[in-house]
């Protein structure tokens, strides 16, 4: 009787333990996501500028919430301009939304294409129309604007690009062609683009 006993004793224990691994794995799985980002986090504290770029990337493809607060402060600190722009990329990924405008800015640096990057991978193309319509515009950054909406825009993006092919600036043409182009290509559409602007007849032209 007592051997029947330690018998039943060591499998219940052994159905106890088993329970436990398989508890502790889920929680791991659950948790790695965590860790991951926690890893990516203390990298932000590398001396390397490269490495705290990539890691300020990696919290933003992770939108990795959990770590917005010591993103903020290390932004605060940080002097390297590629990092920063990578930073303020993270933050705007989570939910700081007005820190796009700074990302936008960065077109017209030595930044763009970083920023043009960063850009692309913007969840909508409406979020871009804002910006682009703004008056007084630097034509830099609208010309730049145009082309990821060529990377990204959708059949809603032609009428906003539009009025932009009549533009006097010749950059801001270009670009609004070219990402018409793009965009129709993409969409399968055939319509022509018109690369010029329509001549205007006057009484002097008049037979």
């Amino acid at each position: 009787m007592q051997r029947n006993i330690s018998g039943r004793a060591c499998l219940l224990l052994l159905v106890l333990s088993m329970a436990f691994n398989v508890k502790t794995y889920a929680m791991g799985q659950e948790n790695s996501g965590d860790n991951e980002s926690t890893k990516y986090a203390k990298q932000l504290a590398s001396r390397n500028a490269d490495t705290r770029q990539a890691a300020a990337e990696a919290l933003a493809r992770m939108v990795a919430l959990d770590q917005k607060k010591i993103v903020e402060g290390y932004l605060l600190q940080e002097k390297d301009n590629h990092v920063r722009l990578a930073l303020n990329w993270a933050l705007y990924r989570m939910g700081k939304t007005q820190l796009l405008v700074k990302v936008i800015r960065d077109l017209n640096s030595s930044r763009r294409e970083q920023a043009f990057d960063y850009l692309t991978q913007i969840d909508s193309p409406s979020l871009l129309y804002p910006f682009l319509q703004q008056e007084n515009q630097e034509p830099r950054i609208a010309s730049r604007l145009l082309d990821v909406l060529g990377r990204i825009g959708d059949a809603e993006s032609l009428a906003q690009i539009k009025p932009f092919g009549d533009s006097f600036d010749p950059k801001i043409s270009e670009a609004a062609q070219s990402a018409t182009l793009m965009i129709q290509h993409r969409l399968g559409e055939t319509q022509p683009v018109q690369t010029t602007r329509p001549r205007t007849v006057g009484k002097s032209d008049q037979p």
